[in-house]
């Protein structure tokens, strides 16, 4: 099926064109805003060829097609219902300011990311070319072969051209993403690097009695280009939006597209160089400088820190606001020594929980799993961790404790050794191109630590007892080990069957119809999916809690027969750090089916934005599971597994 015949059929599947609000995309997935989202046909559009998944989130209706397809999917999605509809749709208030701020910035910085990796890495080959490599480190490549010079040329040319008008694409995304014209945005941010300004990166050079200024009724006020900043185009593409904006309430209509234009760019223009570019330049600098200082100062120690949080500060999706600063780090770095410590620690951090995987797959016994973990550790190790850490490392949790302190020796040393991105890529193995060629060896030797830490730490856990198996060898009877009564041995559920029961009133689904794509995937396992209609969730079967989330939102259960059970209140509600959720159990307790485990709070979680729908998910089960559906109170049958 070529991208035309799946953009029409994805088309037809959301309810026509007529239903669909707005479409844009991100790396891998179309996101729709539809007007009625009951139109959609999930098992229809999980059926169609290149479709990996669906998900409905934050006013979205995204569908999984995977890097590059998305975007060649998207644009024939664009052609069909109009390019007006490209992400102009009112998006929802969700979650507090911090992460709407956070969702914001990583909407206006990922459509340009190619752009900026395309550049990167155009750098980096440059690098490779003009590097002294060779004849005791006095010849590069240039030098031997001095035919291909000019090549290099072109490639260093084309290298920077992202990076010297960034205020451009800047400006051009993030003038959409405010409401305004994007051309608007786009003109103005090049008016910030018109080449009658000072060039930014020659200012510190410059001496002061020789920056060029526009003299207005005695008012001087440099006139100094804005080359590689971010901080100032951002807040100048928030305030030509709004200038556009109110023009276009006030003016006439047969004025409006004559002065509108005008009156914006001027007033946001003189705005700009006169009071906000210089004041949020000059934060922008300091933002860097002191991030940049704080990860020097500290050495290794910083390093090791950093690494240390990265998955963390990944899993709530901070990491997102990494973007500015790494883009005006790898922006500077094209006229400097300089570059970002940014990307070496994702990729030590990558490397780490995929290297935990691979040691699960090394001591497990459960098939299951170790399908799972061969494909998600070398997708980390390859740069994509979401599988490994989700669906490996955080369930075992060992590995995921094994993986960031890999993760934080692997990022020390690179601390120590100064090694520093020059561009954007896949954060893993790959990253070498994005690396400055002379810290190959110190980058290579933090993979190697990272690595290795993290999967020797593993397999030590896994050796002291303390990385419980999910899969029981042993089939011979076993004590509770609280309660001491015997129980049945995994032979018996072979052979026979295992009933668990509803933990909350409510809607009783199959996990398949879950709002959220990674469970109803299915990648943590069968189950499940409950529209809630109580607040208070019981044991669906005796069983021994492992796991309380901090955030109190989730919980996890295992059964003396080996059957391990996810419970998760609400989708994405690990953003709530807690506020909500309370716990009447706590890890280590024995409980009976019918116990009350947890109290949920559904207002605060609607109010932040959030479904309230509950998940069940039994984690590595290999017989067949048979599932009722319906209404159910609590208590009432809801899974069979025979």
């Amino acid at each position: 099926m070529d991208n035309r015949q799946l953009a029409e059929k994805i088309i037809k599947n959301v309810g026509g064109k007529d239903n669909i609000v707005s479409a844009e995309h991100c790396a891998t997935r179309l996101r729709l805003h539809l007007k009625d989202f009951s139109k959609r046909n999930d098992e229809a559009i999980m059926d169609l060829d290149d479709v990996k998944g669906t998900n409905l989130s934050n006013g979205q209706y995204q569908i999984i097609l995977g890097s590059g397809k998305v975007n060649l999917v998207t644009d024939e999605v664009l052609k069909i219902i109009g390019d007006d509809k490209v992400s102009d749709a009112p998006v929802e208030k969700e979650g507090n300011w911090l992460q709407r701020a956070v969702k914001t910035l990583s909407d206006i910085f990922v459509p340009i990311i190619p752009a900026i990796v395309a550049g990167g890495l155009l750098m980096g080959l440059n690098n490779i070319l003009t590097a002294p490599f060779f004849n005791g480190r006095t010849d590069s490549i240039i030098s031997l072969y001095p035919g291909i010079a000019g090549l290099a040329q072109m490639i260093n040319t084309f290298s920077s051209a992202a990076f010297a008008f960034l205020p451009v694409l800047i400006g051009f995304s993030a003038t959409k993403k405010f409401g305004g014209n994007p051309y608007l945005g786009a003109a103005m941010g090049m008016i910030m690097v018109h080449p009658d300004l000072l060039n930014a990166y020659n200012l510190a050079a410059t001496p002061a009695g020789d920056i060029p200024l526009w003299n207005i009724f005695g008012w001087d006020i440099p006139a100094v280009g804005y080359q590689g900043t971010v901080l100032p185009v951002l807040a100048v593409a928030w305030i030509l939006a709004k200038i556009e904006i109110r023009l276009h309430k006030i003016t006439p209509t047969w004025l409006d597209n004559l002065t509108t234009p005008l009156l914006a760019t001027l007033i946001t223009g003189f705005i700009t160089f006169a009071f906000v570019g210089p004041l949020l330049r000059t934060a922008g600098d300091l933002l860097t400088i002191g991030i940049t200082s704080m990860y020097n100062t500290l050495g290794f120690l910083g390093g090791a820190l950093f690494g240390l949080f990265y998955a963390p500060i990944t899993m709530t999706g901070m990491h997102h606001s990494f973007i500015p600063i790494e883009t005006q780090l790898i922006a500077k770095a094209t006229t400097s020594a300089g570059g970002s410590f940014i990307f070496p620690t994702a990729s030590m951090n990558n490397v780490a929980q995929g290297a935990a995987v691979l040691a699960v797959l090394m001591t497990t016994k459960n098939e299951k799993m170790k399908s799972t973990a061969a494909a998600s550790g070398v997708s980390a190790l390859l740069g994509i961790t979401e599988p490994a850490m989700f669906g490996i490392n955080l369930r075992l949790r060992y590995p995921f404790i094994a993986a960031i302190i890999g993760s934080a020796i692997g990022s020390a040393w690179l601390a120590f050794r100064h090694v520093l991105a020059i561009a954007l890529g896949a954060a893993g193995i790959p990253g070498f191109i994005s690396i400055r060629p002379e810290n190959w060896l110190d980058f290579g030797i933090g993979m190697i630590l990272a690595f290795g830490v993290s999967f020797v730490l593993t397999i030590f856990f896994d050796k002291s007892g303390m990385l419980r198996q999910v899969e029981k060898d042993d089939k011979s009877k076993v004590k509770d080990e609280a309660n001491n009564n015997e129980v049945k041995t995994a032979e018996n559920v072979d052979s026979g069957e295992f009933n668990l029961f509803s933990p909350i009133e409510g809607l009783v689904k199959p996990i398949s119809e879950s709002e959220d794509g990674a469970f109803a995937s299915k990648a943590l396992g069968d189950g499940v999916a409950i529209d809630i209609s109580s607040n208070q969730i019981f044991a669906p079967c005796d069983a021994k809690v492992e796991t309380i989330f901090p955030t109190g939102h989730a919980i996890g259960l295992s059964t003396s027969n080996g059957i391990n059970i996810l419970i998760h209140a609400g989708i994405d509600t690990v953003n709530l750090e807690g506020k909500g959720f309370k716990s009447f159990v706590s890890e280590g307790d024995a409980i009976k089916k019918g116990d009350l485990l947890m109290e949920m709070d559904p207002q605060v979680i609607k109010d932040a934005g959030y479904s309230t729908q509950t998940m069940l998910v039994l984690m590595d089960v290999e017989g067949t599971i048979s599932v009722d559906q319906g209404q159910k109170e609590v208590g009432d049958h809801i899974i069979r597994i025979s």
